[in-house]
């Protein structure tokens, strides 16, 4: 029988202690640094939780997520930066009123595709049009022509790879290497105190959560299941008259627009924006912070981002020489040894004995002892 439930009894028990542990206990035992670099975690399970929805459901590997992190990251940095260079604030420039990094380029004037970003409905609205008008235009094109599997997975790191070259090299306008730097304001308001990163965290969480609920949606409804047919037996459910390619697209799309949200949400909490995270190796990590936390589970994924940050921050800082090593033997051991991840050691391993545990306590009436010889009684 199918279970229809929004949440099972396992995933209702998860996202509350995930709501608890986010939202109160490590607000409580973190200081503002400690708790910055959560939330800076907290960014790339937006993307992982994409990766469900596109490699764990729709079959889909994408080695190339960190584009889109990027387009949004890139968004968001281009009204801030825009809101960091006031006249009054660039007046020693030869060219006030224009980013930074434009005037130490030679351009004195604003270009034409900066200008809507000078709006804060047009940026959010940016946030998720260009990433997924891009991944539109890329799973037509893939997805159409029944590009998929391995194939698909070299383009889109192809893609990784131009997107950096092309960010780099357009120093002028994009900040180059050094990307965007100096983010201060939101319509006004200072994201650099302490006070104002406690807020964007609480905000980044609720971002998160919203995002949950519209993967768990997607999930339980009819898309979901063609989605999980769709990888299984793809030729079926072609025969059975479904568009594989328009499913493949949507997925794609979902799992590029959560990417951005996060890249947006990275650049209000940390402060900038380079290609550095866009390219071919933040990209592959992204897919093992999904693997390690289980690409079937969308609780696993963001616990798996959340475990794996948090050991490259305290390895990184004790031995950084071995922390790439550790994380590549971190994957092997995730293909070879457990494929489902930590969520598949979950439901293998503990949540049946938790059940059977359960189970055992709910049929032992009151005052019924494991001793199948009355108290007193003689044994045979």
């Amino acid at each position: 029988m199918t279970d229809n439930r929004f949440f099972n009894r396992s995933e209702l028990i998860g996202i509350l202690v995930l709501a608890v542990f986010l939202v109160v206990v490590l607000p409580l035992t973190l200081d503002v640094f400690r708790l910055n670099l959560v939330a800076k975690y907290l960014t790339y399970a937006f993307v992982a939780l994409g990766l469900v929805i596109c490699w764990g459901y729709g079959g889909i590997l994408s080695l190339g997520q960190g584009v889109f992190f990027g387009l949004g990251g890139y968004c968001m940095a281009m009204f801030l930066k825009l809101e960091a260079s006031s006249v009054e604030n660039t007046k020693i420039q030869s060219t006030p009123g224009i980013p930074d990094f434009m005037d130490w380029n030679q351009i004195t004037a604003l270009p034409f595709f900066w200008k809507p970003f000078n709006s804060l409905t047009f940026t959010i609205a940016a946030i998720i049009l260009v990433p997924g008008i891009f991944a539109l235009i890329i799973g037509t094109a893939m997805f159409k022509r029944r590009v998929g599997g391995t194939y698909f997975a070299i383009i889109t790191q192809a893609v990784a790879a131009i997107m950096t070259i092309l960010i780099v090299g357009q120093q002028g306008y994009t900040g180059g290497i050094n990307g965007m730097t100096d983010l201060r304001t939101l319509k006004g308001w200072d994201i650099r105190p302490d006070h104002a990163k406690i807020v964007l965290y609480f905000f980044e969480v609720g971002c998160l959560f919203a995002c949950i609920m519209i993967a768990q949606f997607i999930r339980h409804s009819k898309l979901g299941r063609i989605l999980v047919a769709m990888r299984e037996k793809e030729d079926r459910v072609r025969f059975s008259g479904y568009s594989v390619a328009n499913f493949k697209i949507f997925a794609f799309c979902i799992a590029a627009v959560f990417a951005a949200i996060g890249g947006a949400m990275f650049a209000l909490n940390v402060g900038f924006m380079s290609p550095s995270f866009v390219g071919i190796v933040p990209s592959i990590e992204m897919v093992i912070y999904t693997a390690v936390g289980g690409r079937l589970s969308i609780l696993g994924a963001i616990y798996g981002t959340l475990l794996v940050n948090f050991a490259k921050t305290s390895l990184s800082e004790t031995f950084p020489e071995l922390w790439l090593f550790g994380l590549g033997g971190l994957f092997i051991a995730v293909v070879l040894a457990f494929p489902n991840g930590l969520a598949g050691i979950w439901g293998d391993y503990v949540q049946p004995r938790i059940d059977r545990l359960i189970a055992s306590r709910k049929s032992k009436p009151d005052g019924w002892t494991d001793s199948s010889v009355a108290d007193g009684a003689p044994a045979e």
